[in-house]
């Protein structure tokens, strides 16, 4: 939103030192690639080609274990003395509440404005081998987690490429190389967390509610209005983050539930309202892939965009959502990397695949003219229009409640990236109460500036800084993987020889009563 006087001085200046480096650090961080003919993103093609090589590694373990995956969630093998601080759902929740968010409603509507319906089948593809760089990273974050002395936990990137690393490389050379990566990880995930996960999620917050109730003559339309929303939701923000994981992982145990339903529920309304279509549509995602007609771009076109943004939309292999993982209540890591591989799919090839069927079967007058005007001269609509015009087919009162859902993604993935900011930040600067406090009072600091000002260069560079964990992380992954397997073994040793067993086959069976004694 653009501010006038000292506010937009303020902003200009701030956007005018950052832009040169975020300009800088974007061209190297999404800069493409040329192989073959074909021209794409070499960050994206990283971390796709690292998900195809985790899922045969791991012989295809997110398609085979399904399964045992949907008992370990729903606790069926959980011990109350398992060490941790959170459920399996409630992590994989956490973990859920800093991905799914705008990016499944506004990143998906432009995704396929530019690249056509068949983009939302390499989006699909990508999300499923996604769920193998899940598998793997959040195995390694619940390994190599420490635990302190208040019997709070932490793991993510900066503990398993540090640890991790030196135990793989013995010598004073590993241990170097694990450090110095660990730090670039903790200052990647400080620097995004305040931005991209704070400032971006205020700033769209308060823009989304103005632009539903009336706009610059609205009721929030008057210029204290943003610094008032952010004060509300740095005070909401802040009561559920005090808490630490634990009250983390209840909010969001009910809250991503909630707003997966509300959403899905809505898509669910739109493709049933339009039932005669689904075949249609479905024939259109399916032959646009490979055909690449009524796609700019052709199929390469379609392919890439689809890989971008289920990239961008389920962070795997970014090292993120080992940090909400690591927390959980287990004694074997591998769990954990089992429960987490749901991740991908309820992100990307569920809310994602929802959003994109959805534009398709609507087929709005305003995706149709986004298409066109995209072809023509290369203007992007904006995203969340795409996707509010395809639910307005049918209900034409759904802008009011995407403000609810934009609201309460916003404010999830706040919460979550604000967990993930903190053991950035403890890392750095050590664990105590009052360091915990001072990052805390920072981070909903820069929730209320997030509301006021956009600093659109100082997102553009958090957002590159995000991507570029990537390289580091995905470098360890490949590293430790090893280390992964042996987990993967010692974990389905005690499947077989009952050392883990699920709950009913634990449950005391009830004694049989005495006979009675023989009256005389």
């Amino acid at each position: 939103m653009a501010q006038e006087g000292v506010l937009g001085q303020i902003e200009d200046k701030i956007n005018a030192v950052f832009d040169p480096l975020a300009t800088g650090l974007g061209n190297f961080v999404f800069a493409d690639v040329t192989i073959g003919g074909i021209t794409f993103p070499w960050i994206v093609a990283w971390l796709v080609v690292a998900g195809a090589v985790f899922t045969l590694y791991f012989g295809f373990i997110q398609f085979r274990s399904i399964k045992l995956s949907l008992n370990l969630l729903r606790g069926r093998y959980s011990r109350d003395d398992d060490p941790g601080e959170i459920t399996h759902f409630q992590a994989l929740s956490s973990a859920l509440s800093g991905t799914v968010g705008l990016g499944n409603i506004a990143g998906v509507g432009v995704a396929i404005t530019i690249g056509g319906a068949g983009a939302t089948f390499w989006m699909v593809l990508c999300g499923l081998l996604g769920m193998a760089s899940k598998f793997v990273e959040c195995t390694l974050g619940v390994r190599y987690r420490d635990q302190h002395e208040d019997g709070s936990f932490s793991g993510g990137p900066m503990k398993y490429l540090s640890k991790g690393l030196a135990e793989r490389l013995p010598g004073a050379g590993g241990a170097l190389i694990g450090k110095v990566l660990a730090g670039l990880a903790a200052v990647m995930i400080l620097l995004f967390g305040i931005g991209g996960g704070n400032m971006f999620q205020a700033n769209q917050t308060v823009t989304q509610i103005r632009n539903v109730t009336g706009g610059a003559d609205g009721v929030f339309g008057g210029s204290g209005s943003a610094l008032i929303m952010g004060v509300v939701l740095a005070v909401v923000v802040g009561a559920v983050i005090l808490g630490g994981i634990k009250s983390i992982g209840k909010v969001a145990s009910r809250l991503v539930p909630g707003m997966a339903v509300l959403y899905v529920a809505a898509c669910l309304i739109v493709i049933l309202t339009n039932a005669t279509e689904v075949p249609a549509a479905f024939g259109s995602i399916f032959h646009e892939a490979f055909t690449g007609q009524g796609v700019v771009g052709g199929v390469v076109g379609a392919l890439i965009v689809g890989f971008t943004r289920a990239a961008f939309s389920n962070e795997a292999g970014l090292g993120s959502a080992p940090i909400a993982h690591s927390a959980v209540k287990t004694r074997y890591p591998v769990t954990e990397g089992l429960v987490a591989l749901i991740g991908p799919f309820i992100d990307t090839v569920v809310v994602c695949t929802m959003t994109a069927l959805t534009i398709v079967i609507a087929d709005s007058g305003f995706w149709n003219d986004a298409k066109a005007q995209y072809a023509a001269d290369g203007t992007k609509a904006d995203g969340v229009t795409v996707t509010s015009s395809a639910f307005e087919t049918v209900l034409p009162w759904f802008p009011k409640l995407l403000t609810v859902a934009v609201v309460l993604f916003a404010v999830s993935t706040m919460i979550t990236w604000s967990y993930y900011g903190l053991k950035a930040w403890t890392h750095l600067f050590g664990k105590s109460t009052a360091s915990e406090r001072t990052y805390q009072v920072i981070f909903c600091l820069f929730i209320v500036i997030g509301a006021v000002l956009t600093f659109g260069s100082v997102l553009d560079f958090t957002d590159a800084v995000l991507f570029l964990l990537a390289l580091v992380n995905i470098i360890g992954l490949y590293l430790l993987a090893p280390f992964v397997k042996q987990e993967l073994a010692r974990f389905k040793a005690a499947l077989q020889s009952g050392d883990v067993a699920p709950k009913e086959a634990r449950e005391p069976v009830a004694a049989a009563p005495a006979p009675a004694e023989d009256v005389v």
